[in-house]
């Protein structure tokens, strides 16, 4: 069948929304013809192109199309509204000629769900909404767009588009609750998570690097690792108040990577002398950044609970790492972690909670060993390629239905 797939994001581009587009794509594309309708690359792009109307791509069954949007840097958050709206300027009026089965969208730009559901229905096909992020909740949330008009038009707006889908799928059981709220029929909604790839027991795998291991841990005696996007969906003022009062503990709170957030955290950091800042490393290093630290921190802040479902999770599991949570109880994190016995979990506003459960950890060896235990046992179960499988198939299904 013939699948037309739209999210602004799409490799060159290295947005996690990017790089799960082409996963999923590569995965249509064993048994189907795909066709990407996407933008210039602007999300730190790993190369530039130059200004097009359009410009095609074919590489076997995959067909990316980019438009000729705007490629403001994403840091510059005003002009990247230049780059969602000169994106579904150009995107739209081209996706209506583009032959398919079934329409796929992602949730790059925030709005792209509602355009998802226009597209759709202009010409006439099923829609499968794949939830990334949840809009406008995730922007009103992190006070990126006040309540108000706005907020109001987009939310009911975007309750049409999860109605028009054929098909809703999420990322957790904490999204999944998030959309039956809304008034969609259960029967609709499905949970599909991102999961990590699970390396086979015999396989040989490169050596760790020292040097990455040696810049993240420091001279700290237990390293609580936070390694991702710094962005408007954490607890973070907790993570600093609660690591102050570790100080003298020798356990560091290390954060790995950016975002709009950072700068602000390294501000509020600058006399607390246990948390430290890196920049990304080359992703041949993840392994060596997940092996680094003595635990890791997944944290989603009150109000965000099913909003944003980090599903860099998965990737600690398959490394065998326990997992601090600083996120609400409703979060999959939480609930998961409890259930299988590999993650703690505080309060996102209890920084003193969450300070004694990283200072009972850090001295207790036997339980840190029977979490890191129990997060390699869960991690086949949410093994990618069988979540690529159920994504697949909820797509073929979605066309066949409608044909």
């Amino acid at each position: 069948m013939r699948i037309l797939l739209l999210n602004l994001y799409y490799p060159p581009d290295t947005s996690a929304t990017a790089k799960m587009a082409q996963t999923v794509v590569t995965a249509l594309a064993e048994r189907h013809d795909v066709t990407v309708l996407c933008g210039r690359p602007s999300y730190d792009p790993t190369e530039r192109r130059p200004w097009r109307l359009f410009q095609s791509e074919q590489s076997g069954r995959v067909r990316i199309l980019r438009a000729g949007s705007s490629d403001y840097p994403r840091t510059q958050m005003k002009k990247r509204v230049f780059n969602y709206l000169s994106y579904v300027f150009l995107a739209v009026p081209r996706a209506l000629f583009v032959p398919c089965d079934v329409v796929l969208a992602m949730t790059d730009p925030p709005f792209e769900g509602i355009v998802g559901a226009f597209v759709a229905l202009l010409k006439s096909k099923p829609y499968v909404y794949n939830i990334r992020d949840l809009y406008p909740d995730m922007a009103v949330g992190g006070s990126i767009v006040k309540p108000g008009l706005l907020a109001r038009v987009w939310e009911k707006l975007h309750r049409w588009a999860l109605r028009s889908a054929t098909r809703v799928v999420v990322l957790g059981e904490d999204m999944r609750h998030r959309i039956l709220a809304k008034g969609v029929d259960p029967s609709a909604v499905a949970v599909v998570r991102d999961g990590a790839e699970i390396t086979p027991k015999d396989t040989l795998t490169a050596a760790l690097d020292p040097e990455v291991i040696r810049a993240i841990r420091g001279n700290f005696r237990f390293v609580l690792l936070h390694a991702g996007n710094l962005g408007f969906y954490g607890a973070w003022d907790t993570l600093l108040a609660g690591a102050a009062s570790l100080a003298n503990d020798g356990i560091g709170l290390v954060f790995v990577g950016g975002g709009a957030q950072r700068p602000r955290l390294e501000a509020a950091a600058t006399n607390i002398s246990n948390v430290r800042f890196l920049p990304f490393f080359p992703a041949n290093k993840i392994p060596s950044v997940l092996a680094a630290a003595d635990a890791h921190l997944i944290t989603v802040k009150r109000g965000l609970e099913g909003v944003v479902v980090p599903s860099k999770m998965y990737g600690i599991l398959a490394a065998g790492k326990p997992i601090v949570a600083v996120a609400p109880r409703e979060c999959d994190v939480v609930s998961l972690g409890e259930a299988n016995g590999f993650s703690i979990s505080a309060d996102p506003g209890d920084p003193a909670l969450f300070a004694q459960l990283v200072r009972a950890l850090s001295q207790n060896p036997s339980q840190l060993n029977d979490m890191a235990k129990a997060a390699l046992a869960a991690a086949p179960e949410y093994e990618r390629s069988s979540e690529l499988a159920k994504l697949v198939h909820i797509i073929e299904e979605a066309a066949l239905n409608r044909n």
